[in-house]
């Protein structure tokens, strides 16, 4: 006799729980999520716009972009850049789905493989490198979203992908997307990106130059041909062979066409004149967070001192022309700011015409010693003052020794000769005793947002930042200790006056304490009185500043204020080769000194200030314990480890014991045969 089947819900136990789990999941949650679905997308239909009635819509709103005067910076924009897809080459298409999309005809708005081979690929990377979004997803944030990074803001782009997709044919979709994607360099649409970059109609880009286009839509700005055309071919290339990969080209095809030489179209060179570029284009990236996608006549309002701003442009590119060359430096960047972080002048580099590139912003490079400052002012809020001491002699112990340059190691030295003579020994020995996590919390509080490196060399700079948020740190202390945030756009508004954005009046917070500002102020001075900063000293009134110069001279730094301004300088190569020996004391201070003489006509001379604002939140620094009873820092047995968080109080140096004298001579003999070993970065 036949064994008789199982019954069902035996047959239903036998299965993996997670298997049942995905089963009762679909039965019982599938229904609702559906009907939720049905209504949200029948919400859209019933209050956005027909997706293709934008067809004839600007691809972007002409923008008039004005200094704090009102006086014009520059333009930008396009009143109809629109071309039909039918009117664009086969070869143009098919780079931008090899790109970007190259299942785009076979998923439903999203690509749950795409999705996955993302993840994947982020995973082995070990940060965030793929996004997975696919043509479709794209343009239903440019159409209806802003650029918010959030999980809801990134259900609401699935949600309106799949409505997209009903409402639109793929077609549609491929060719509103092609006309308001961003390609750089204030190009929106593929037609206006084809008269930016090749000067010709977007019907008649070859394979070579579709393939160009099609790669900067992955990074705009990284990839852009405008400021650097060896990446850009680099980018075109790889996309030629993803256009084989995917049967668009044949291997030989795709051969050819990386033979092929592209012609670029260099900006006229009046359009640099005025020396407005770099702003311009850092305010039509920023628009869309502020305003969201719009279109029309826009009014924006920027911080901007047109007059400094077109004089600062002009010295940094006489500067470089004249001396940055025979010193093998390259490009500069320069930013400077108000009390109330309003940026009045910046440069992105020494000529727009040649790199549209903005160094100011966009560029981490190692500060060297101008990042120490962090770490005296963490050292000041455990207790010690400028005349507390600090040993500039080797470390032992820990695997690494910093080198000062020039004139070797001093000993014993005071906080205020350590740092304005920048040396690095004490400020790595500084920087261990009081826990370089400490020094971390310091930067950020300040506004550095860039990643750090808790470890022993972070005193010396060798993590990245960017010369906006530096400067921005330093501006804190101008602004007696109090919060100062770097902004470049007060209000924009409509061409009848409608006032679509206002920069929010911030709440004046005390970050630093009036007291360390003024220790601080004391020590950095210093810098431009007696120390590495001479060369930046401005007569008759008080300044403070400090000097910074990453390993192998291929960053050279200033960052200083006044009572009045905030201004920082950063000079090397975008390639990262070694200047002739360029330090943060001579180019970057010769130019910071310069413009800030521009920047401070009409000001009187004026103190540097401690004293904080009335009603406003103060910060409370952690009620640790004093570093040093008596203000010194002494030596340890045993010097700790590179990165720790060296949060205990470490052994006080008063009544200097025998074995302790003995050992501080054995030192002070060793250092002679140890001024070969090398640091890492910052050398002044």
């Amino acid at each position: 006799m036949a064994d008789e089947p199982p019954p069902r819900r035996a047959l239903v136990k036998r299965l993996p729980w997670e298997l049942r789990l995905l089963v009762f999941a679909t039965v019982y949650l599938g229904l609702p999520t559906l009907a939720a679905l049905a209504g949200v997308l029948a919400y859209y239909t019933a209050v956005l716009p027909d997706p293709m009635a934008m067809r004839r819509e600007p691809s972007a709103p002409i923008v008039r972009i004005v200094a704090r005067d009102g006086s014009p910076l520059n333009g930008r924009g396009t009143s109809n850049s629109y071309v039909q897809i039918d009117r664009l080459p086969r070869h143009l298409i098919e780079a931008v789905l090899a790109a970007e999309d190259r299942r785009f005809f076979e998923h439903w708005g999203f690509d749950p493989a795409g999705l996955a081979r993302a993840a994947l690929a982020n995973l082995r990377a070990g940060y965030f490198m793929q996004g997975g979004s696919t043509l479709t997803q794209q343009l239903a944030k440019n159409l209806f979203l802003t650029s918010e990074r959030t999980i809801a803001r990134k259900v609401e782009e699935l949600t309106l992908a799949l409505w997209l997709e009903l409402r639109l044919s793929k077609r549609d979709i491929l060719e509103l997307y092609l006309n308001r994607v961003y390609f750089g360099g204030g190009a929106y649409g593929v037609e206006a990106a084809a008269q930016r970059f090749f000067g010709k109609p977007a019907r008649e880009v070859n394979v070579a130059e579709a393939a160009m286009l099609a790669g900067l839509l992955k990074a705009p700005s990284r990839y852009s041909p405008a400021w650097n055309p060896a990446i850009a071919r680099v980018r075109a290339r790889h996309v030629l062979r993803m256009m084989a990969q995917a049967g668009f080209l044949s291997p030989q095809e795709a051969e050819a066409a990386s033979s092929t030489p592209v012609r670029l179209v260099r900006s006229s060179p009046h359009r640099s004149s005025a020396g407005g570029d770099y702003v311009v284009d850092a305010v039509i990236e920023l628009l869309p967070t502020l305003v969201g996608p719009t279109t029309g006549k826009l009014i924006v309002d920027t911080t901007i001192d047109g007059s400094l701003q077109r004089r600062a442009q002009g010295l940094v590119t006489d500067v470089m022309k004249s001396e940055g060359h025979k010193l093998g430096a390259d490009q500069a960047g320069l930013v400077v700011l108000d009390m109330d972080g309003g940026i009045r002048a910046m440069v992105g580099g020494r000529s727009y015409v040649e790199s549209q590139f903005n160094r100011a912003l966009k560029a981490k490079r190692q500060p060297g010693s101008a990042f120490k400052p962090f770490v005296y002012l963490a050292a000041l809020e455990r207790g010690l003052t400028p005349d507390s001491t600090v040993l500039d002699l080797p470390i032992l112990g820990a695997g690494w020794s910093p080198r000062n340059e020039g004139e070797g190691y001093r000993g014993e030295v005071t906080l205020r000769e350590a740092l304005s003579k920048s040396m690095n020994a004490a400020a790595a020995r500084l920087n261990m005793t009081i826990g370089p996590r400490r020094t971390v919390a310091v930067a950020r509080r300040l506004g550095i947002h860039s990643p750090l490196r808790a470890q022993a060399s972070l005193a010396l700079g060798t993590s990245e930042v960017t010369l906006v948020e530096l400067t921005g740190a330093y501006g804190v202390l101008a602004n007696a200790g109090r919060t100062l945030e770097p902004h470049l756009v007060e209000r924009v508004r409509t061409s009848s006056g409608q006032l679509l954005y206002q920069r929010p009046k911030t709440r004046a917070e005390v970050l630093v304490a009036p007291k360390h500002v003024a220790a601080l102020n004391d020590m950095l001075g210093a810098v431009l009185t007696s120390g590495t900063g001479r060369r930046a000293a401005l007569a008759g009134r008080p300044a403070a500043g400090k000097t910074g110069t990453s390993q192998g001279f291929r960053d050279a730094w200033f960052i200083g204020y006044t009572a009045h301004f905030t201004a920082g300088v950063w000079v090397g190569n975008d390639n990262q080769r070694a200047m002739h020996k360029v330090t943060g004391g001579s180019l970057p201070a010769k130019i910071w000194h310069d413009v800030m003489v521009m920047a401070h006509e009409g000001h009187a001379p004026a103190p540097l200030s401690s004293r904080p604002a009335t009603q406003v939140a103060v910060f409370s620094a952690r009620a640790d314990p004093p570093l040093m009873p008596k203000e010194r820092i002494g030596l340890e047995f045993v010097e700790r480890a590179i990165g720790e968080d060296n949060s205990t109080r470490p052994e006080a140096s008063t009544g200097v014991k025998p074995q302790l004298a003995k050992l501080r001579a054995w030192i002070g003999s060793a250092a002679d045969r140890l001024r070969d070993v090398r640091a890492p970065a910052g050398r002044d």
